[in-house]
């Protein structure tokens, strides 16, 4: 047996078969060919064994999770037998002598690009078919063998360099058990991502890639941040019964779902989740969210070819809006830079991507990026109780050319004739020391705070949040960060404001007694850290843990706060 420390990234404990992803390269070249009879019979021997696939998976999905879930696959074999597809491809071959692969993938570009211009969701929706079913038959052509996470059929644990926002996406709960990686943190959007899924997961392991082979034995433990490769009969068998222990306490968690967040001195907050995609508001309702704190809006634009157009943006935004039942959702435009790329905008490489030309400031220069995500925003706002925020606010000026812009759509929207919300609340998120230190400032245009402590801390700390070398400075209890979070929140209140956090922090047991001691209005976190922290909230004095936050505030180290708060009896 080998045991691998990594990081916990995501609660709860797996024992299942290795499953190894590794990305296919889909690099194709124009080739002219000099055979194209030849070329014809690749392309329809690549189509028949694809065909093959999709028969043998839709009936398993048939089978085991009924016809609703098959109809995807129903309609991938469609695709694959539509002349308006095939034939194209095939001119394309003879009439230009060129490889099948590349004739493939520019005529289905061309419909992938026509079905995301409908206006029609149900339309948009076959593009993403469309991509996959042709990656399907590309991996033939090309002679890759490749399982996607999509496709896993029985229970297993992926081990992955790095999983992307679009494999995490894809991964099926009933098969997929928990995951490992050789990268990341706590705050790494594979973990963000996992603890959304509900699904165990480890990461920053280093070298669980090169330790496991397909088909090994693995436990993931998500509380430790342990992994076992190949444990024998005595460890799978403490592993269970500690995960059924672990099943147990959050049996008991889930009889809060109803329940409203309220201190033990009766000072009620709200507890709202960090979510990704529209598929995630059932998690968010299922653990008892009061609102969404963080809709990462970053997602609809990854794993795409092109930019989403405003109709896509404008369904997905509606979509969660309308699930979450009037309650508040805090949606965050565009946040792209750091550790998250669009290919597709070719932007130049930096040398420090996480203070370069990123989210706010990539979006007032491309306005044309930002006023179409802003018309969906808006048009979306009668649908429930829509607050905007922008990310990396660092100067008044900033926020004023987006708030700006904002409002200029606002006027072409209302001139159009179509309805906008009156009610929409405008706020920022605090991630750059000089916009905490100046909040007094900011209180007076904007209507609410959003602390972004994944990189508040970095930047305070000058500690790369994905660099593993300078990972202890990673510090969410040093009173430095404590000062400036009580600076922003007074300042908010002091203009009659409220402040929310939506980093991972919020959700830190650690953490919250602090929180709560310094006036946090509003939690956000992942879904399921909701009802254990409601849970504790409902065990501490409000009061109480406002003079243990004054305390920690006079203290010097990260350390002295943990102790502090460690030595609460509740």
């Amino acid at each position: 047996m080998i045991k691998i420390s990594g990081i916990a990234a995501s609660a709860g404990i797996a024992v299942a078969k290795a499953f190894i992803l590794k990305h296919p390269d889909y690099t194709i070249t124009k080739t002219s060919i000099s055979d194209v009879e030849l070329e014809i019979v690749k392309l329809e021997s690549a189509l028949e064994i694809s065909k093959g696939e999709l028969a043998r998976i839709k009936a398993r999905t048939l089978a085991e999770l009924g016809e609703k879930k098959a109809e995807i696959f129903e309609s991938h074999l469609l695709i694959l037998e539509d002349p308006e597809l095939i034939s194209p491809v095939m001119d394309k071959i003879r009439e230009e002598a060129v490889n099948a692969d590349y004739a493939l993938q520019e005529v289905a570009n061309q419909f992938i690009e026509m079905f995301e211009n409908m206006k029609s969701t149900y339309l948009q929706e076959r593009a993403a078919d469309m991509r996959d079913v042709t990656k399907r038959v590309l991996n033939h052509l090309l002679g890759i063998s490749y399982v996607s996470p999509a496709e896993i059929s029985e229970e297993v644990i992926v081990i992955a360099e790095d999983l992307t926002p679009s494999d995490t996406a894809q991964l099926n709960r009933k098969y997929v058990k928990g995951f490992t990686t050789n990268i990341g943190g706590r705050t790494s959007h594979s973990a963000i991502m996992a603890r959304s899924l509900e699904i165990p997961a480890v990461v920053g392991t280093k070298h669980v890639m090169s330790e496991v082979k397909a088909g090994d034995l693995i436990i993931v433990d998500g509380l430790s941040g342990d992994v076992l490769v190949n444990p024998g009969e005595a460890e799978v068998a403490l592993y269970i019964a500690k995960q059924k222990e672990y099943d147990l306490q959050i049996a008991e968690w889930k009889k809060l779902r109803e329940e409203p967040t309220v201190s033990a001195d009766g000072k009620h907050v709200e507890l709202a989740a960090n979510i990704g995609t529209p598929n995630d508001v059932a998690g968010v309702i299922d653990n008892g969210g009061e609102g969404v704190g963080l809709y990462r809006t970053e997602f609809l634009y990854m794993g795409r070819d092109k930019l989403p157009s405003e109709e896509i943006q404008y369904n997905a935004y509606r979509t969660v809006l309308e699930n979450m039942q009037g309650k508040p959702v805090v949606v965050r435009t565009l946040d792209i830079g750091g550790d998250k790329e669009l290919p597709y905008l070719e932007l130049p490489k930096e040398m420090n991507p996480f203070l370069g030309f990123r989210a706010i400031r990539l979006c007032l220069d491309r306005q044309d990026i930002f006023r179409t995500q802003l018309r969906a925003l808006l048009r979306a706002s009668v649908h429930g109780d829509l607050r905007i925020m922008f990310p990396m606010i660092a100067t008044l000026g900033e926020f004023r050319a987006a708030r700006d812009l904002l409002l200029e759509e606002k006027a072409k929207l209302h001139e159009e004739g179509k309805e906008v919300s009156d009610q929409i609340q405008l706020g920022i998120m605090v991630e750059i020391p000089s916009t905490a230190v100046l909040a007094d400032q900011f209180a007076k245009e904007v209507d609410f705070f959003s602390i972004g402590t994944n990189d508040l801390i970095q930047y305070t700390m000058a500690a790369d949040r994905m660099n593993e070398r300078v990972s202890y400075l990673y510090q969410p209890y040093n009173p430095a960060i404590l000062r400036l979070i009580k600076n922003v929140i007074d300042a908010a209140h002091a203009e009659g404001k409220w402040t929310g956090m939506c980093g991972e922090m919020a959700g830190d047991v650690t953490a919250i007694p602090l929180l709560l001691g310094l006036g946090l209005d509003e939690f956000s976190m992942s879904a399921t850290s909701i009802l254990p922290a409601r849970s504790q909230i409902a065990k501490l004095s409000a009061a109480e843990m406002k003079e243990l936050a004054a305390k920690a505030l006079q203290l010097g180290t990260a350390e002295e706060v943990a102790a502090l708060v460690q030595a609460i009896n509740y």
